[in-house]
């Protein structure tokens, strides 16, 4: 597994029953929007992930309209069995740790 499948893994996990639309999952992941989509796809068609189109007109507040993701109930399960097992860990590489929340290094 990858380590910015980790990453991906990690920050999903952090509220797995919650949804999240991309932009958060780059900043909870620290990794740009073109890394994270192909993981969330590939996650979508093993089933870990499903997604959704938000509801709503939001041109109205701006912004191009979001797309949700959230793991399954066994795509959160896989997750956690994965980064339990994989040969590389982030933890193992200081420079690639997700940071804590509120942005504190």
């Amino acid at each position: 597994m990858t380590l910015t499948t980790q990453l991906v893994l990690r920050a999903l996990l952090e509220d797995p029953d919650q949804e999240k639309y991309g932009l958060q999952i780059c900043a909870a992941a620290n990794l740009a929007s073109g890394t994270i989509h192909p993981i969330l796809a590939r996650l979508e068609g093993l089933g870990w992930v499903e997604s959704r189109w938000e509801d709503g007109n939001p041109h109205e507040q701006g912004r191009p309209r979001r797309r949700y993701y959230r793991l399954t109930p066994d795509g959160a399960e896989r997750a956690r069995d994965a980064l339990a097992t994989a040969r590389t860990s982030v933890n193992a590489l200081p420079g690639l740790r997700p940071r804590p929340a509120g942005g504190a290094a």
